[in-house]
């Protein structure tokens, strides 16, 4: 690097200092809170914090393990600190050579593979913009991030290219793996020198990553993160999953999205442990439990619809050296937390975020969890819950409000903003706080527990219903691998909880099912909070794997709105397995 474009020492010494101090303070949350900030005007955490630690470092960086459909070792490739700073340099001296420059936005449309991140790290050496995309977007999908991205350089997949076809325009096009006519070659990258210069300093604030929400509710917003917001924010991610030096950490997330970076490259790297990937043909828990095993898992974090299927297996069978476990994504439901808790003796701890942020509340080791809790406040954030009528914090034990982010205090994990869309960003900060949309109480203790999100709350007879906590009981039943409560139109309590309901593999699908279902969660629902409908169906999902409940709160409308009745006949109409509690005998 030219001694004259060397960003301040001071950086990389403010952001060790925080980096050790959480590191130091393991399992003491107020001692951890006290994080010094972080001030610096220039940061590159690629080349100030992972370059410098990489240097003469032979540990393993990032393992990434191909399966065949069988569960059987495919492929294989482990590459060290020392060989990623290297091979990061090459890609940046290549695409600095193919014009990408300092703020140009490149769209990388690429799987679990080792070029992801290469090209991860030497956009952030060069100071340009990424716009990680899941390798499930339609063309329409990519098109609209083409456009509103204002994408300038492509990298993908050979096998996606085919996705760009009919999106013009004056981008460079590049192809990772087999050649494609009109793209050029990563491979080519090869033969670039390894040593990389920077153009001048980065400065902390300038945009790093813009990511396209997966839109559960709406169209995709877009959210821009800097080169402190995200590489310094996920700090607190890094505190949360109670990651260490040295450790080996599996985390089940697809590129493209959020969760990805959080556990699948900043927070790992800023810990120094190493990042394993599995990659499967299609998702299956016995070789991922294998896996874990054979690579000795230290750390494990996966989306409660993995851990969900996870629990259908008998985890007894396997025993990795497993100190961590966590979950994101949408809340952790108890029972699944016990079920970890007998088979492994670890505690399966919660967390929450957002795109838009890092890890803002959780569990980290240390804490006493308390069954559906998401956790505390994590360093670096403060937490307030406003009321969604008089915009006022609530501050009583119980008392339920928005989860919102004090901007007087806002985190270093927060996002810049809404990009082209001033409606959304000024709504997201009204009332000098950033509004998570999310809806949850603080207990006496401070431990913040989650009912849901402010579109997914609803009423029945006047009474507050929360779908997660109904969600929770239903998958208690053992026959349930899934469920999802909306609010069905009823003519009389105005709504009624409904339950779209998976079940585990080998039930079936009747009468005497949804009987024993609704007759389990009567048993343990207050009456004004029990479920009355329940339908068999799959569960529409974002391509992130979060559930759509505004799909099925419009389906609902669709089938039962109104008064609930066909043109006003006395036969209510159903949807395709559909059982209501009227249906069966209470004797």
């Amino acid at each position: 690097m030219a001694p004259d474009s060397t960003p301040p020492k001071e950086a990389t010494a403010e952001f060790r200092a925080a980096r050790d101090h959480l590191l130091r303070h393991r399992g003491d949350i107020e001692a951890a809170r006290r994080l010094p900030r972080p001030q610096g005007d220039h940061f590159n955490w690629a080349l100030d914090w992972f370059d410098p630690e990489a240097h003469g470092n032979d540990d393993i960086a990032l393992r990434v393990v191909d399966l065949t459909p069988e569960g059987q070792v495919r492929a294989e490739t482990a590459l060290s600190f020392a060989a990623l700073s290297a091979r990061s340099g090459q890609v940046a001296n290549w695409l600095r050579g193919l014009g990408v420059a300092r703020g140009d936005r490149v769209l990388l449309l690429l799987g679990n593979q080792v070029p992801l991140w290469e090209v991860m790290l030497a956009a952030i050496k060069l100071g340009a913009v990424v716009i990680p995309a899941s390798t499930l977007l339609s063309p329409e999908d990519l098109a609209d991030r083409v456009t509103r991205g204002e994408v300038g350089h492509v990298i993908a997949e050979s096998g996606l290219t085919g996705g760009f076809a009919g999106i013009g325009g004056d981008w460079t096009r590049i192809a990772v793996g087999e050649p494609v006519p009109g793209w050029l070659s990563y491979a080519e990258s090869a033969a670039a020198p390894e040593g990389f210069a920077p153009d001048g300093p980065t400065r902390a604030d300038d945009p790093m990553l813009l990511y396209f929400t997966s839109g559960t509710t709406s169209r995709p917003k877009l959210v821009e993160h800097t080169h402190r917001s995200y590489p310094v924010g996920h700090l607190s991610t890094m505190y949360w999953i109670g990651l260490r030096p040295g450790d080996v950490h599996l985390n089940v997330s697809s590129p493209g999205w959020a969760k990805h970076a959080w556990s699948n490259f900043f927070a790992p790297w800023n810990a120094g442990a190493e990042i394993l990937i599995v990659n499967q043909p299609r998702f299956a828990a016995r070789p991922l439990l294998d896996a874990m095993v054979r690579h000795q898992v230290t750390s494990f974090c996966a989306p409660p619809t993995v851990w969900r299927m996870l629990v259908l297996e008998d985890l007894t069978q396997w025993r990795p050296p497993l100190r961590e476990l966590v979950g994101a994504g949408e809340p952790l439901n108890p029972e699944i937390i016990q079920r970890v808790q007998t088979a492994w003796g670890v505690t399966l701890r919660d967390g929450f975020g957002q795109t838009e942020t890092t890890a803002q509340v959780g569990n980290p080791p240390g804490l006493v969890v308390k069954p559906g809790s998401m956790g505390v406040p994590l360093p670096g954030y403060e937490v307030a819950l406003v009321d969604a009528v008089s915009g006022e914090v609530v501050t009583e034990p119980g008392a339920e409000g928005e989860l919102c982010l004090p901007l007087d205090t806002a985190p270093l994990g927060l996002m810049t903003g809404y990009q082209q869309d001033p409606e959304r960003q000024a709504e997201a900060t009204a009332g000098g706080f950033y509004h998570t949309g999310d809806v949850a109480f603080r207990d006496a203790d401070g431990y913040l527990t989650y009912v849901g999100r402010t579109d997914d709350v609803f009423k029945s007879s006047d009474y507050r219903i929360s779908p997660f906590e109904l969600e929770s009981v239903l998958i208690e039943h053992p026959q349930v691998a899934e469920a999802a409560v909306v609010p069905s139109p009823d003519p009389v309590r105005l709504s009624v909880p409904k339950a779209y309901v998976v079940l585990v593999p080998g039930a079936v699908t009747d009468a005497e099912t949804a009987r024993s279902i609704l007759e389990f969660a009567r048993g343990r629902l207050a009456p004004y909070k029990r479920v009355r409908r329940l339908e068999f169906a799959e569960l529409p999902k974002t391509v992130s794997g979060k559930i759509r409940r505004v799909e099925l709160r419009g389906r609902e409308q669709e089938l039962h709105g109104g008064s609930g009745l066909t043109g006003g006949a006395e036969t209510p109409v159903r949807g395709k397995l559909e059982f209501w509690e009227e249906d069966f005998s209470r004797g």
